[in-house]
């Protein structure tokens, strides 16, 4: 399950906060205190975790998996072991932007990766991604970790909108991201040319009202 995405620009550095405890739930962090706290999430099925600089090999599988080309967008620039190295190995200093690695927690084996980015302080939004390599996919790994990056993007860092872009030709991610409550609020025509040929990306969307109403299992899909 992967959404259209690529690797930025490596940011310039910033100064890795303090240690400190997860917030309680009911009571958000705001800004960029919430952010720069880099969480680990347990669910049934996964944990996600901050990245680590011996993560680098495995990403650099799984981004070049063919399933992943297809699913996302193409990167600035060649991504050498020594750019992947330089991004894994400094997820836990921004500020403004959460990426975590999904690992199996039966296993422990890292399995992808999970970002909220693109901060928008004044309008408390920001864009989501999720990225799953061969061994994650259809064991309900992605469904799970969508629901803990929006738990923890609604109920501890306050935000109000969570948003990304899918391909309409990936309806694997496009069917997860919906059972976790995400809904489509448009469509960018023809947003992308694939061998010659164009797609449109879809655009979905939660809001924090509607996450308080349904918790990730819209429809009571499943027990909460």
């Amino acid at each position: 399950m992967t959404s259209p995405s690529h690797l930025p620009p490596q940011p310039p550095p910033v100064p890795a906060p303090a240690p400190g405890s997860s917030p309680v739930p009911g009571t958000p962090r705001q800004g960029r205190t919430g952010f720069a706290v880099k969480p680990v999430l347990t669910g049934r099925k996964v944990v996600l975790r901050p990245f680590t600089a011996e993560d680098t090999d495995t990403m650099a599988a799984i981004i070049d998996d063919p399933e992943v080309l297809r699913y996302t967008f193409a990167p600035r620039g060649a991504l050498t072991r020594e750019r992947l190295l330089a991004w894994y190995g400094s997820r836990g200093e921004p500020h403004d932007r959460l990426d975590l690695a999904v690992t199996d927690r039966a296993s422990g084996e890292l399995v992808g990766e999970s970002v909220l980015y693109d901060w928008r302080e004044g309008d408390r939004s920001c864009l989501f991604r999720i990225l799953l390599g061969p061994r994650g996919r259809d064991r309900g790994l992605g469904t799970e970790t969508v629901r803990l990056m929006l738990a923890h993007a609604f109920e501890r860092l306050g935000l109000n909108r969570v948003e990304l872009g899918v391909y309409s030709f990936n309806h694997r991610a496009r069917r997860a991201y919906e059972k976790a409550g995400f809904v489509v609020e448009g469509v960018r025509r023809e947003a992308s040319l694939r061998g010659g040929e164009a797609f449109d990306e879809m655009v979905m969307s939660v809001l924090a009202r509607e996450w308080r109403e349904h918790r990730g299992y819209p429809g009571g899909t499943a027990k909460r």
